[in-house]
């Protein structure tokens, strides 16, 4: 019986993967918080995961739709940046705690593989 890796890893890669685009956009409204007018952004993990099948596998990532939704800022400022670097910087310290969770999972997912292997 044949094994392909989307069945032995299900969802870990496409959350990793996640979590890097997440990354991204969250560095880049970091990297903008004294731009005036700049809106703020974030991905949200629960309408990603949404889009693979139920038994948590689909398409790779980067197949599918991810886009990013504005930000709403807890409080405006005067040159319409919704930017709020606390509540950012929150955001990516969490998204990177997730992406060393979902890595560590993804990591036992190969050493459990590796162990068959093996005859372990």
């Amino acid at each position: 019986m044949a094994i392909t890796f989307n069945d032995a890893l299900g969802v870990h890669p496409d959350a990793l993967n996640f979590r890097v685009q997440r990354t991204k956009v969250l560095a880049s409204n970091l990297a903008n918080v004294d731009t005036p007018g700049y809106l703020a952004r974030d991905l949200s993990f629960t309408t990603v995961m949404s889009q693979l099948s139920p038994n948590g596998v689909g398409k790779p990532l980067p197949h599918m739709q991810i886009s990013a939704q504005y930000s709403v800022p807890y409080q405006n400022s005067k040159n319409g940046n919704t930017v709020e670097l606390g509540v950012e910087q929150a955001k990516f310290t969490q998204n990177n705690m997730d992406f060393q969770t979902s890595l560590t999972f993804l990591n036992m997912k190969f050493s459990g593989l590796a162990k068959v292997i093996e005859g372990r």
